[in-house]
């Protein structure tokens, strides 16, 4: 499959409000206060509580009327069938993946969405949500790396220039929480949270060989 990239420019804000937003009895920031007026707004912005889920639910109405549906429980993913073509869409809130193995398929699609909404072509996927897609297509072949990400792990946390193992964890490592120390220093303790929690990342998303370590 042929694989797009699009970005919607300030997404929140080309939402529809639902049903009961949009009142609010005080003027906005950076307006003087007018007793006598109650505003409305007609658009989402960002900061409010229900702008993400208007953002939704305008994409999920327009992916609808093309004909989409999602897959399965993910609410995140669609597909449709279109001139014996299949379209998997994916999105992460303003950013949309477009696969489909008909180019023209494709690019009628993605015209149509950027119709519909104000965005950008980034061309073929490259980079997405932190990781980097290499394709063959020729081949036939993906390939996804965090190599940015990693390198920005080892260096943020001291380790560049330790020296590189074949296998992510000592052998025979046998972990016991007596071996803990009761009270640690709050800056271990905060460093120790930020290693696992960036390690997990990678494991989630490349990386899954480093999750039992």
């Amino acid at each position: 499959m042929f694989t797009d990239h699009v970005d919607i420019s300030q997404a929140f804000v080309q939402g529809e409000l639902l049903p009961g937003d949009g009142h609010n009895g005080s003027s906005p920031p950076g307006y003087d206060e007018d007793r006598p007026y109650v505003y409305r707004l007609l658009k989402p912005l960002y900061g409010m509580p229900s702008a993400a889920r208007a953002w939704h639910t305008t994409m999920s109405n327009f992916l609808a009327k093309e004909g989409c549906a999602t897959v399965g429980f993910e609410k995140s993913m669609w597909t449709v069938m279109m001139d014996s073509a299949r379209i998997l869409l994916g999105a992460h809130i303003d950013d949309f993946v477009i696969a489909c193995a008909n180019r023209q398929v494709l690019d009628g699609f993605r015209a149509r969405l950027l119709d519909a909404f104000e965005g950008t072509y980034e061309g073929a996927l490259q980079d997405y949500l932190g990781f980097e897609v290499t394709r063959d297509m020729e081949k036939g072949t993906t390939y996804l790396s965090q190599t940015h990400y990693a390198e920005e792990i080892l260096r943020t946390y001291n380790f560049w220039n330790a020296t590189s193992r074949l296998t992510p964890m000592q052998p025979n490592t046998c972990l016991n929480k007596d071996d803990c120390d009761k009270n640690p220093a709050p800056d271990f303790h905060q460093r120790y949270r930020g290693i696992v929690g960036s390690l997990g990342y990678l494991v989630n998303m490349t990386r899954p060989d480093l999750a039992w370590a």
